[in-house]
């Protein structure tokens, strides 16, 4: 029988190359004869007006050939995913401290930045609007307040037996990919341009290039071979130094090139968003919901870039797994003078989770329970299970959610109940070191909410030698992505993977693709793939049936070979006779999610083709005279579908939970009282080490097939796992918890650093701080 090349634990198609250091990114790309360096010059105040400009001093620095302001330029360029309203250079006013004010084109990129620092200009300062609370005192928003409403939450809290109300904070969160942005643009003939970009988006930056040149999108091609990661800062972020290298190339006639130091980068690129949740919610003695009332205050940042969707998300997921009978969830998109909040891996979704999770664990301390007993009687059934049907918050059934069974299974591998009496022991005998464990669900919903991304494209040439060389409308940025579409293509073909060809993504090659991003991107460029295929296999299979009087089932692509009957023949002799009798060999495939419908002002409708989930334990300890926290034991279930690469798929559920955990435990974003960033550097930001991992880390993958028609039955990986991350700041709060007399609930904002976590408990303990 033959063996599909899908489901195999193959490595990463670049692994080699990473670790030896020869995987080449857009800046090892050598520059061409008279490339131009370039440097944004940087506002020095929040908000304001220019009143005066002098970059004579930059223009006169050595190596400098070009310096434009928003005056300079010849035509408006604006960088924005959406709404228009971010010129690539201050157009006088300034909107957040660091935002580009003028370009300057050098000779060297070191010779870039030094200029950028002699631009002398001066503002008219005005009161920036910076917090959650400025903008709400300003009523400063970016659109109006959006509500979705299930049933009758007043009315059911009013009556419920018990009731609580409170609020929780989950702070931003820097991408720190490892590649910072980057881009080169090379000026090509008769107008048109070739961009180099580090982007998860290339259908977007060209789009927004051909806008800033005033051309056609087929004037303007880009190509991504892969990004040194991405987690969403490369989905509109890289807008600007991709127009920036196009501008300059079209003013000089030469290439441009450009990379964004990286204080530079955490100071001018967009973070996750920061949020506050308010809530009441009536429950009965069991801990089961009854109602439910969610306010959101998202701070979005100046400009609207994909804020709208983002906090869409975090509404969608405000019910995690949770089937909530009575709920009314209301969303604030608040606009503030700092550096515009984008896309970050789980796109709102960890940020609405973070406020149901502090919910169940505050009603189990209020009753006494377990908070995992409270979980279970909360978790949504799929009908499979003999409940009748459940809908979320926003009316969309729920028929496949397997946390229920996931995070039974899971208590059992971790030894969860014993390990919890364990702990309380260990806690009963030191007064300085606490311990505490928390086992939190997922249920990520998987499509984009913006309906018209849910689709892709894909090109596949078969060669005479019967080599395979494949083009999607995916980004490589270190996930995976690339071998999973060539487990897919060699497996149609019954080809080892070794006879599959990646090339970069190229928008000459397949045009109009979405971003890699809500985690589709197996899901929808691999269905694409599979199409191209099956259209060239079909051909072939055809043909060869024609020739050995056969019907073309009865022609098998298995090991190499081509099998027609009782003949046989290696593939590459398939492809040559094929050639040979003009039988195409090349094909386009194209996918469109089905089954998506949305209304997101209304709140309704099917958002997502399916779910997503896992859940995951994770034990920490505490220090209650330092603060300090360490993750001791992480235990992982979570649910892939059918793998299409289980090696893959385990690597990002690892990689997911530590991003997440560090999110939420230790990267903190400060910005002082005029609206700078204060951790915009290794030094003053901390994300997770390779000692922050977990001491014991066991991840397993759940054994179940996808029941909607996905990639031979696969489910997406990207983003959920960043949420089984919530584990980690839960099980702090519960060692905290523990340094009180039992039934107060810790309730920690994120992140949970040592200075949050020594205050909490100090307060339990009756101590001042």
């Amino acid at each position: 029988m033959a063996t599909l090349t899908v489901a195999r634990p193959l490595a990463h198609d670049s692994a080699v190359l990473h670790v030896t250091g020869a995987a080449r990114y857009l800046d090892d790309i050598a520059s061409p004869p008279g490339c131009l360096h370039l440097a944004f010059g940087l506002a020095t105040v929040a908000r304001g007006r220019i009143t005066r400009m002098d970059l004579e001093a930059a223009r006169g620095a050595d190596g400098v050939e070009l310096v434009l302001a928003a005056d300079d330029l010849r035509r408006a360029a604006d960088t924005s995913p959406t709404a228009h309203d971010e010129p690539l250079l201050a157009d006088g006013e300034v909107h957040f401290h660091g935002q580009p004010i003028f370009l300057v084109a050098a000779t060297s990129h070191l010779a870039a930045r030094r200029a950028a620092r002699l631009g002398n200009v001066e503002f008219a300062a005005a009161e920036p609007v910076l917090t959650i609370d400025d903008a709400l005192e300003a009523a400063s928003q970016l659109e109006d307040p959006v509500e979705y409403l299930k049933g009758d939450p007043d009315a059911a809290i009013s009556t419920a037996p018990h009731t609580l109300s409170g609020t929780v904070e989950a702070g931003g969160q820097e991408h720190f990919y490892l590649e910072g942005q980057a881009a080169m643009a090379h000026p090509q003939e008769d107008g048109d341009m070739l961009i180099l970009s580090s982007s998860q988006h290339p259908s977007e930056v060209q789009a927004k290039v051909a806008e800033a040149l005033a051309r056609p999108f087929s004037n303007v091609r880009v190509e991504v071979r892969r990004m040194g990661g991405g987690f969403g800062g490369k989905e509109s972020q890289c807008i600007a130094p991709a127009v920036a290298c196009a501008v300059a190339a079209e003013r000089t006639g030469r290439s441009c090139r450009m990379r964004y130091d990286r204080d530079d980068d955490m100071i001018v690129t967009g973070k996750r968003h920061e949020i506050r949740i308010a809530y009441r919610v009536g429950f009965d003695d069991d801990g089961r919901i009854l109602g439910i009332v969610f306010d959101h205050y998202c701070r979005c940042g100046w400009s609207q870039d994909l804020s709208l969707a983002v906090a869409d998300r975090a509404m969608l997921h405000a019910d995690n797994a949770y089937c909530l009978p009575h709920a009314r969830i209301t969303s604030y998109r608040l606009r503030t003078n700092t550096v515009s909040a984008t896309a970050f891996r789980g796109f709102g979704g960890p940020q609405g989770m973070i406020g149901i999770e502090h919910v169940i664990e505050r009603i189990a301390r209020k009753l006494g329970r377990d908070p995992l007993d409270v979980r279970a009687v909360n978790y949504y059934r799929s009908p499979s299970a003999g409940v009748e049907s459940q809908t979320t918050p926003y009316h969309m059934e729920v028929r496949d959610c397997l946390v229920a069974d996931i995070a039974a299974e899971l208590a059992e591998r971790s030894d969860y109940r014993h390990r919890r009496a364990g702990i309380a022991r260990f806690n009963a005998e030191n007064p300085v070191l606490r311990r505490g464990i928390a086992l939190t669900p997922v249920k990520f919903g998987i499509s984009f909410t913006l309906t018209h991304y849910n689709q892709a494209g894909a090109l596949v040439n078969v060669y005479r030698d019967g080599s395979v060389q494949l083009n999607h409308g995916g980004t490589e940025m270190g996930q995976g992505l690339f071998v999973k579409v060539a487990q897919v293509a060699a497996s149609a073909f019954g080809l080892p993977l070794d006879a599959v060809r990646l090339t970069a993504t190229d928008t000459g090659k397949v045009p109009n693709t979405s971003a890699t991003a809500a985690s589709s991107g197996s899901d929808l460029n691999g269905m694409a793939v599979k199409a191209a295929c099956d259209a060239i296999r079909g051909r072939m299979a055809e043909f060869l049936a024609r020739q050995w009087q056969r019907e073309p089932p009865d022609v098998r692509f298995e090991d190499g070979r081509v099998v027609i009957g009782s003949a046989s023949m290696a593939f590459s002799d398939a492809a040559d006779l094929a050639y040979r009798h003009r039988i195409p060999l090349s094909a386009t495939g194209f996918y469109a999610t089905p089954q998506i419908n949305w209304d997101r002002r209304a709140g309704r409708g099917r958002p997502f083709y399916y779910f997503a989930n896992g859940a995951a334990v994770t034990e920490v300890v505490i220090d209650t005279l330092s603060g300090e926290s360490r993750i001791l034991r992480t235990d992982i279930l979570h649910d892939v579908g059918s793998s299409l690469n289980p090696a893959i798929d385990i690597g990002q559920i690892e990689g997911g939970f530590v991003q997440g955990a560090g999110w939420l435990t230790s990267e903190e974003l400060v910005w002082d009282a005029e609206g700078r960033l204060m951790t915009h550097a290794p030094s003053t930001y901390k994300i997770p080490a390779c000692s922050d991992r977990p001491l014991e880390f066991n991840v397993a993958l759940y054994e179940n097939s996808n029941r909607e028609e996905t990639i031979y039955r696969s489910k997406a990986v990207g983003e959920p796992p960043l949420m089984l991350g919530i584990s980690a700041l839960m099980a702090i709060s519960d060692a905290v918890a523990s340094c009180g007399e039992g039934s107060a609930f810790a309730g920690l904002d994120a992140p949970a650093t040592p200075e949050r976590i020594l205050r909490s408990v100090m307060e339990l303990q009756g101590r001042s701080w």
